[in-house]
């Protein structure tokens, strides 16, 4: 639409141009009178689409957001023209300066710049006329728009349209640009600051429409005077509507929120006092602790009464008493108690009351302190008196009745909040880790396959076994396809729930993206990929990705971190653990973690055995502290390479407890035997 909008400019500018030419030569033109009009109104068109795709349908511009757009687009079209005025200074009384065709051209030029910012208006302000819309509002506008659209029409086929046809629609335009100026709901949701934001951007429209109606009449002036065959702005009736509207509408817009600007900050605080009220009723489900709650409670009434400091003494469950400030420090706030036990003021500290207005004598005769007022108010859990919530104000008499009120039900939710968390605390810490087991366990054995792939070309066994309620090593087989099966082997760092609920997020991963059957390096990257913004910082996950191509008799796999793979050479009746690169998943966050793995492949022939396992296979220890270690992991295998996988992983792992001495591990037992047939 852009595009075609300057063609349209550049066409319109091309035939405006040829007329003029023609007329002050007193030649019949090659092309028609009314091609210019045609193209003004092409233009406007063109410009309406853009527009109305670039702002009214773009839904995360607020209100500001869209007078920015109308402010953006104003100082845009100033800047360049205010260049063509520079020009024009620069060239003085130069010949060129006083040329017909140069001013022509310049006029033109401020003219699309001009309907460029009425348009640009004129979409911002359906978006706000329209926001809560009703079925009439809609009705109204698409009639308005209707009206603008045959006054566009009308002002190149006057023949069509009688007198008084075009004078009656001119009166339903104009009364419903009345009454479509005065929809002013979205004045109402902004803050102080955004009315004045407002205000600003409003005015400097108002300087935009000032300056371009007074540029474009000058040059269409200075033309007239030597002819009349070129596209007058004023004689374009549909212009000057779109410039009274966009006008109209700036002006009503400016009114109501200057007139509104004084109950904005009421507003707001009422606002503010319901928000600050909602925070301290909810913060027993949104926070961990009494102190984020006390915190609250001091912010809350701070911000609500306007008060200049605050402090909070709070006996806690240990009978130990604990203050908090803000914008005092406890010294400050120790010294001003002291002050008025000393004066015998009582009943301030200890005792919900208003009666501060004979406090500032007190305050003021105590030397290093600037504050006047003092509003104070007990919190209380089940009865009991558990602290004071004291304000300050460095005015005396700061404080009124109202103020009172609303600190007192603050206050009074707080112990209400404070009570609620204390009574949940214990539930919930008793509940706690039952129900993080419960949901441990269930979710772990889900994650591990009930039944592993079964191939004609080779056997696979399965064993895990967890050191706690919950472990972090997964395992896992897919069919990719009928000659390719996918096998994983995983440990997750961490225990408990959260190890959990990542091994869930890795058979996920698994499943999803071994079916697009890519090489076992893409895997990895694409794996990493999707842990990378769920795994917490310090965690990760360590794995092997293997892809078993029956077809070809070869193995495709990509390590991340995990244990080397263990092959038995059936040939050679001897093993070997194959080491390579690869970091584990979610360490690298970046895109370079493409250089840290690589796809390996090997061959394999009947009778080989390929051993997948975990960390607490090879770091079991002892009675002595020594490590089951590789080497022992190693000749176990060769020793039981006869066995079927289901034997040789009771072998090794029954060799395993042997030598630790006890059945309680310290890491999970994980392995995964694969034999070829």
């Amino acid at each position: 639409m852009f595009m075609g909008a300057t063609l349209s400019w550049i066409v319109m500018v091309f035939s405006d141009v040829t007329v003029l030419f023609s007329d002050l030569k007193g030649l019949t033109p090659d092309i028609p009178f009314w091609l210019p009009r045609i193209t003004l109104d092409l233009f406007i068109i063109c410009l309406f689409y853009y527009y109305r795709f670039k702002i009214e349908k773009d839904e995360s511009l607020n209100f500001t957001d869209l007078l920015w757009k109308v402010f953006a687009t104003g100082l845009v079209a100033t800047v360049i023209s205010l260049s063509l005025r520079l020009l024009d200074f620069l060239l003085g009384s130069t010949k060129l300066s006083s040329n017909i065709f140069f001013i022509e051209v310049e006029y033109l030029i401020c003219l699309g710049l001009m309907l460029s910012f009425l348009i640009a208006a004129y979409t911002s302000w359906k978006r706000l006329i329209l926001y809560q819309k009703s079925k009439w509002l809609l009705r109204g506008w698409t009639v308005f728009e209707l009206a603008l659209l045959v006054v566009m029409v009308s002002d190149n086929l006057e023949v069509v349209f009688s007198e008084w046809m075009l004078t009656t629609i001119s009166i339903i335009t104009g009364l419903l640009a009345l009454i479509l100026s005065a929809n002013m709901k979205w004045v109402a949701y902004l803050n102080f600051r955004q009315k004045w934001t407002s205000l600003l951007l409003l005015l400097l429209s108002f300087f935009y429409l000032g300056y371009f109606f007074y540029t474009v009449n000058r040059f269409s002036d200075e033309i007239s005077a030597q002819s009349s065959s070129f596209l007058d702005f004023k004689a374009h009736v549909f212009n000057m509507y779109l410039f009274s509207f966009v006008m109209l509408y700036a002006i009503f817009s400016f009114l109501v929120i200057l007139f509104n600007l004084p109950t904005s900050s009421v507003f707001e605080q009422k606002l503010e006092e319901v928000v600050n009220f909602q925070r301290i009723s909810q913060s027993v489900q949104t926070e961990q602790n009494e102190e984020s709650v006390y915190q609250i409670l001091l912010e809350s009434s701070v911000s609500s009464v306007f008060a200049d400091a605050a402090w909070l003494e709070v006996k806690g469950e240990q009978e130990q008493s604990r203050v908090q400030t803000l914008n005092i420090t406890e010294t400050e706030a120790l010294k001003i108690q002291q002050h008025l036990n000393g004066r015998n003021v009582k009943g301030i500290l200890d005792e919900s009351t208003d009666r501060t207005r004979n406090l500032s004598d007190h305050l003021a005769s105590l030397k290093g302190t600037r504050y006047r007022s003092l509003m104070a108010f007990p919190i209380h859990v089940k009865g009991e008196k558990i602290g004071t919530l004291a304000l300050l104000k460095e005015l005396p008499d700061g404080f009124n009745k109202e103020m009172t009120q609303i600190v007192s039900a603050f206050a009074n939710q707080a112990g209400i909040s404070i009570e609620n968390f204390r009574l949940l605390k214990e539930a919930l810490q008793n509940e706690r880790y039952k129900e993080e087991l419960k949901i441990a366990k269930t979710v772990q054995k889900s994650l591990l396959p009930q039944h592993l792939e079964s191939d004609s070309d080779f056997e696979i066994a399965a064993f895990s076994e967890s050191a706690d309620e919950v472990g972090g090593d997964y395992y896992d087989t897919l069919r990719i396809s009928p000659n390719h099966v996918g096998l994983i082997i995983a440990d997750v760092s961490g225990k408990g729930t959260t190890a959990a609920f990542h091994m869930s997020q890795m058979k996920g991963i698994f499943h999803s993206l071994a079916q697009q059957e890519m090489e076992p390096k893409t895997f990895m990257i694409r794996a990493n990929e999707a842990l990378k913004y769920c795994l917490e910082r310090g965690s990760f996950i360590s794995a092997t990705y293997f892809v078993v191509n029956s077809l070809d008799k070869k193995i495709l796999y990509s390590r991340a971190g995990h244990c080397p793979v263990l092959v038995y050479r059936r040939a050679d009746q001897s093993a070997q653990f194959l080491t390579d690169k690869g970091a584990a998943l979610g360490m690298v966050k970046g895109k370079d973690y493409c250089n840290f793995v690589e796809t390996r492949e090997f061959q394999y022939q009947p009778g080989d055995i390929m051993v997948l396992y975990t960390d607490g296979i090879t770091e079991a220890k002892n009675h002595k502290g020594e490590e089951f270690g590789l080497e022992m992991l190693r000749k176990s295998v060769e020793e039981f390479s006869e066995l079927t996988p289901k034997e040789m992983q009771d072998e090794l792992i029954r060799r395993l407890y042997e030598y630790t001495g006890t059945e309680e591990i310290n890491d999970d037992y994980t392995t995964m035997i694969v034999k070829f047939r």
